[in-house]
């Protein structure tokens, strides 16, 4: 019996939360909480890096296999640190991105955080 373990898409996942963590809650936090902008954040990491499964084996070891047409012309970094680093890169390049490519869209459908102590009161009339 064997299992199929789609560990890319997971530690995308991971590291997106990870690296939108590093942002302040207004307007990156609150944007990217967004599904369609979440999704298309993963969307656009994931279609940057190879498709990599890795198949275990009833009792086994890890056997790697990797999309032959998707690492065609690609080139994973070496080591785990690289690794991390390079999907950090590509994770912060896609929330660049979608920021640029939709900021009126962003900007109309994110209200602006209150502070209930600095809003005028309109209790008195």
């Amino acid at each position: 019996m064997k299992t199929v373990v789609k560990l890319t898409q997971q530690t995308v996942l991971g590291e997106i939360e990870s690296v939108l963590d590093t942002y302040p809650y207004h307007p990156y936090q609150q944007a990217f909480a967004i599904p369609d902008l979440r999704q298309e954040l993963i969307a656009f990491v994931l279609n940057r890096i190879p498709c990599l499964d890795y198949t275990m084996f009833a009792g086994q070891n890890l056997l790697f296999e990797a999309d032959k047409e998707c690492l065609l012309n690609y080139k994973l970094p070496r080591g785990p640190l690289e690794q991390q680093l390079h999907l950090q890169n590509l994770i912060h390049q896609g929330i660049s991105s979608i920021f640029q490519d939709k900021s009126d869209w962003i900007s109309h459908h994110l209200c602006e955080t209150v502070q209930p102590g600095l809003e005028p009161s309109h209790w008195f009339g």
